[in-house]
């Protein structure tokens, strides 16, 4: 797995799905893309104390990931 092509790859995935979660006062941060196929997110603003996060992390951003880059296994959210 070359991280420097799935990290962009990732970034562009999350540019298209960031637009959903703006519109309700949130966003996504990439965090780090780790060579095992997961990658780490940070859900800021309104996401992070949204109790439907869990819903958009896996049927939203998990999903388009995933979609848009084979190398990626998981998506998981992170507080640091």
């Amino acid at each position: 797995m070359n991280i420097e092509v799935v990290t962009e790859q990732v970034r562009r995935s999350l540019d298209g799905v960031r637009h959903f979660l703006q519109e309700d006062g949130g966003d996504v941060e990439l965090v780090r893309v780790r060579d095992d196929g997961i990658v780490n997110v940070k859900l800021t603003g309104a996401c992070a104390q949204c109790p439907m996060s869990v819903l958009t992390l896996r049927a939203g951003i998990e999903r388009a990931l995933m979609r848009d880059s084979v190398e990626v296994l998981r998506v998981e959210a992170v507080t640091e």
